[in-house]
């Protein structure tokens, strides 16, 4: 790919967060088009030519990152669709969600007894509002806790609505906190999963979703040694990272249609990772984790679920290979496969979603980027986490 120029480079960042991105992408074209550059490709390096470019069509190659020697090759669709800049430049804006209006999700219906809070994190990082569920069943002890981090232009009831993980805590007795990612932070409400200071522990976005835990493992019966953090696409990327920077803290991480941990630095690697895959310069995490992926999904390539595995299975070493291939209730094929220890606890899962795209697998219709035929994720999730716990 063409060098670009630190300024030119923050420009094109700051016009994309701003929204301007009729300027973003005259900019952007007009450094690609610098020097010796032949084109205004901005896949040069990955062999993909303009025409594919404009026209939204692309054939990955290769290997996807992370896949074991030996093994076959997995099968890709055919012809995999992409956007133009322009459309990948508003993504990225949104923190990887495409912009399909907002979604006003129903009342949620609570059984009785249980709550629905409002409440206020403010720490030295900043300040964020969040929901959290709180179950009428009744446990014995302290109650595990899943951190559920919303993708670009949602909110917490959009995405507690699409999920469906309220009514799942509900059987299992977890509390369930749901972060807001407000426009001032963000213009589409994306978490910031490319920035450098949001990518690592005590700094940025990571502090305050760390903050939000510690807040409720202070005022409410919940478990430190059992908290886990899940996400959609931008939501699932921060997952990743508080993963990789609080291991301490979580114990496991889902991380649905999302990316790899430092698979960006700024927008233009951003819009490389999502476009084309990560480019390996992301970092390991010894976090358990579960992957679910569309292999249709046109916003966030499916080799980034793969890297997302490889990050842990690059530190977790010796586990043996389970393949569980299937098909949901509702017609969706999968390829599913685990990595467990000796003791048959499954440390990373991957979850591959023949022709589902950018959604939550298995979702509500009441929400938004939800895909109702595929797999349940939200009960895999809860049956995943359930093997985990930090040792205190």
């Amino acid at each position: 790919m063409t060098r670009f120029s630190r300024s030119g480079m923050a420009r094109a960042t700051e016009l994309t967060r701003s929204g301007n991105l009729a300027e973003a992408t005259a900019l952007i074209n007009s450094m690609l088009r610098a020097k010796d550059a032949p084109s205004d490709d901005v896949t040069a390096h990955a062999g993909i030519a303009d025409k594919d470019v404009i026209e939204g069509t692309f054939t990955p190659a290769g290997t996807p990152p992370g896949t074991p020697a030996g093994d076959p090759q997995p099968k890709r669709p055919a012809r995999t669709r992409y956007k133009g800049l322009r459309e990948t430049l508003r993504s990225i804006a949104a923190g990887g969600m495409p912009q399909k209006g907002v979604v006003i999700p129903a009342p949620l219906d609570l059984p009785a007894g249980a709550q629905f809070l409002s409440l206020i994190h403010d720490g030295p990082q900043g300040s964020r509002d969040y929901r959290l569920y709180v179950p009428a069943r009744r446990v014995d002890g302290p109650r595990p806790l899943i951190v559920m981090l919303h993708g670009c232009t949602q909110s917490p009831e959009d995405f507690a609505a699409g999920t469906g993980m309220n009514a799942l805590a509900e059987e299992a007795g977890y509390l369930v906190a749901w972060p807001a990612q407000p426009q001032g932070a963000n213009a589409q409400k994306c978490w910031n999963w490319f920035r450098p200071e949001d990518q690592a522990r005590d700094r940025g976005e990571p502090a305050v979703i760390a903050g939000i835990i510690r807040d409720i493992l202070r005022d409410h019966t919940a478990d430190a040694s059992r908290v886990y953090v899940a996400g959609l696409s931008a939501g699932g990327a921060a997952a990743a990272i508080m993963g990789a920077a609080y291991p301490d803290l979580i114990a496991a991480v889902g991380v649905h249609s999302g990316l790899p941990v430092g698979g960006a630095q700024d927008v233009m690697s951003a819009f490389s990772t999502m476009r084309n895959g990560p480019s390996g310069k992301e970092r390991p995490s010894s976090v358990p984790v579960i992957v679910f992926h569309g292999l249709a999904d046109r916003t966030v390539h499916p080799d980034n679920g793969t890297a997302v595995i490889a990050q842990t299975l690059r530190v977790h070493k010796g586990l043996k290979r389970v393949r569980n291939p299937g098909t949901s209730d509702q017609g969706r094929s999968y390829r599913h496969a685990c990595h467990d220890d000796k003791t048959g606890r499954s440390i990373a899962e991957h979850w591959e979603i023949e022709g589902a795209g950018h959604a939550w697998s298995g979702g509500q219709p009441g929400g938004s980027y939800t895909d109702p035929k595929g797999p349940d994720a939200s009960r895999e999730m809860l049956r995943f986490f359930a093997q985990h716990r930090q040792v205190q």
